[in-house]
Parts: C-alpha cells; sequence; structure tokens
C-alpha cells in the first residue's frame, strides 16, 4: 500500500514549513514562534491558508508574521549519458 504523503508527492505538493511570529496575549509586547510543517501545493499554499484561518478564528496570540520555505521533495529525473561501462564479477 502506497502512503498518503507519497501521493501528495506525486501529485505535486512539496515539504512546506512556516515561522510564524505570533504576540503572546498576556503580554503583547513579546513575540513568540511557532513552526508548522506540512506538505502544501506551492505557490497558493491551501494547506497553510487554512491552518492560518483556524488560527485567527479559535486561538488567541495574533499574528504578526510568516515566512515560508517550500521544496518539491519529487523533482523530474536527472539524466547523464555514461560514455562506457565496466563490469565487476
Amino acid at each position: 500500500m502506497v502512503s498518503s504523503d507519497f501521493v501528495k508527492q506525486v501529485a505535486g505538493y512539496g515539504l512546506t514549513t512556516a515561522t510564524i511570529l505570533y504576540r503572546m496575549p498576556d503580554h503583547p509586547r513579546l513575540l513568540q514562534t511557532y513552526i508548522w510543517q506540512d506538505y502544501d501545493m506551492a505557490p497558493r499554499f491551501p494547506e497553510l491558508h487554512r491552518f492560518l484561518e483556524f488560527w485567527q478564528r479559535k486561538l488567541e496570540g495574533p499574528l504578526h508574521s510568516v515566512t515560508v520555505a517550500h521544496s518539491r521533495l519529487i523533482k523530474p529525473a536527472e539524466l547523464r549519458l555514461v560514455d562506457g561501462m565496466v563490469s565487476l564479477h
């Protein structure tokens, strides 16, 4: 059976990491860091947007900034021509 993560990667999803800075509810001058990571589709990032909408609806810490890094894990294969062949016994 194929894992759901592999199926997402084949469909074009890549690993997305978001560094979220938010203000502490009791101490609004202090910033706290939260790291979020999931498979998502660049450049629209629907999973990240869904998470940030949840954050704004349900959590008390107001968002300060979000920094996103994204990498596709499955990329087109590299092809190199070989000039010769060596056989080992």
